[in-house]
């Protein structure tokens, strides 16, 4: 491998890290929606092809081969050391499921989150059993959306209105609580318009700048993909 790889465990686990198991199309589109929002990303997997194939969509990006069934090559690595662990790969099912089992049970795995691609509803009750949090059955578009949601927790649906422009729903961050619009004035501060605000089935469209942000509530904004990730998280 050279050493033009490093792996710092103590300082992914710091700002939660995350992990990606298999980077074939799913796996990479995650690992590009993370490393474009600026997070800490490990990038694992038995082939080096693919890892030279992930490489190519970014050079600078952490990746290395390793055997996801071999616990110790795993905690070495760094795997165990991260946040949260998204094994991207479906095929070998058995692979995928100890794969899972290790990032969730090995002893001192500071793994809080795991994520596992399943192919049939036996492979997510199987993925259930030995620990995964969440079970997705993917695609390459998925791959993009699970990343934006890893970053964005607070993101709840996301329109597409041309290349560069979006309007999304989010639930109102922590830190915009007991704000009024004016207040924030988020077209301002993150170049974003607010287009409706509320409670869930209670929205209302070009809310007054008066409008006071509660706990829970939606948000409706739209601007451009950079500024809308510019917007903090819940």
């Amino acid at each position: 491998m050279g050493n033009w790889w490093h792996w710092n465990p103590a300082e992914g686990t710091a700002r939660g890290g995350f992990a990606v198991i298999g980077v074939g199309r799913f796996g990479t589109a995650v690992c590009s929606e993370l490393i474009k929002a600026g997070a800490d990303v490990l990038a694992i997997d038995s082939s080096q092809k693919a890892v030279d194939a992930l490489r190519q969509v970014d050079p600078a990006i952490q990746a290395r081969v390793v055997d996801c069934t071999d616990e110790e090559a795993l905690r070495e690595a760094g795997v165990l050391d991260v946040e949260t662990v998204v094994v991207a790969m479906s095929e070998p099912i058995a692979a995928s499921i100890t794969a899972t089992l290790i990032a969730k049970d090995s002893e001192g795995s500071r793994v809080k989150q795991v994520i596992a691609r399943a192919t049939n509803d036996l492979h997510m009750k199987m993925l259930q059993r030995v620990g995964a949090d969440r079970v997705v059955f993917p695609s390459k578009m998925q791959g993009h959306r699970l990343g934006m949601e890893l970053v964005r927790p607070n993101l709840l649906e996301r329109l597409r209105l041309d290349d560069k422009n979006f309007i999304e729903e989010i639930r109102v961050p922590s830190s915009f609580v007991g704000r009024s619009l004016r207040d924030l004035n988020l077209r301002k501060n993150f170049n974003v318009n607010v287009l409706a605000a509320g409670p869930d089935n209670h929205l209302t469209v070009n809310p007054p700048a008066s409008h006071v942000l509660a706990s829970g509530e939606l948000l409706v904004v739209m601007g451009s993909s950079e500024a809308l990730a510019g917007l903090p998280g819940s």
